[in-house]
């Protein structure tokens, strides 16, 4: 498994290129920014991107799909609750002082138990409610990795204030289907450095 990590956009959001080294095929996780960058590290990591997933639709989450999906054609893959957030990227980063393009519209909507193929690569999708109307967070249990958007971050949990937000489910979401996998998991959230599954259960304030 091919795991690469590149902060980006006007909040440098972490974009994560997921590969599967046997098959070239990769998968780009909230592109936010930068898809020159995007690109130049699928191909020099011999890596075709054949999916492109939004775990929720900030607008500091999506910022590189439109023109990272006109570069390759790659599907776009999100939540159907998330759908409306697509063509709210550009108001709603105005609010912020920023700039941002809306989105074009998704090719595949996923629930939870549903899953993401990348290669001989499978990311289960648990639906993560709390920071946003219903984000999502893709375990690939089998390497040991989750990618969990603005839910879970080192040392801290998304913050749910804005449209759709609640504490109480996002802590409960988090409890329940992230903090049950192995200590050894690694946490890439949406901003900040990874983490562990046992750490954040250890030193955690919200758990």
């Amino acid at each position: 498994m091919i795991l690469k990590a590149l902060p980006a956009g006007p909040l440098m959001t972490n974009c994560y290129i997921v590969g599967d080294e046997s098959t070239g095929e990769a998968g780009v996780f909230d592109p936010s920014g930068d898809v020159p960058t995007i690109l130049k590290i699928l191909e020099d990591n011999h890596l075709k991107c054949v999916v492109i997933v939004n775990t929720h639709t900030h607008f500091d989450h999506i910022g590189g799909n439109a023109e990272l999906k006109e570069a390759t054609g790659a599907p776009l893959v999100l939540h159907p609750e998330e759908v409306p957030g697509l063509e709210q990227a550009s108001s709603r980063s105005r609010m912020f002082g920023l700039e941002s393009e809306n989105s074009p519209g998704a090719d595949r909507l996923v629930k939870e138990g549903d899953t993401i193929a990348i290669g001989n690569l499978t990311g289960r999708v648990v639906e993560m409610r709390g920071h946003s109307p219903c984000g999502i967070a893709i375990i690939f249990e089998n390497e040991k990795v989750v990618i969990s958007g603005d839910a879970l971050f080192a040392g801290s949990v998304g913050r749910a204030d804005l449209e759709g937000g609640d504490m109480q489910a996002q802590v409960r979401d988090i409890r329940e289907k992230l903090l049950v996998l192995d200590d050894e998991t690694v946490v890439c959230p949406g901003h900040g450095p990874t983490t562990t599954v046992g750490r954040e259960k250890r030193f955690n304030p919200y758990f």
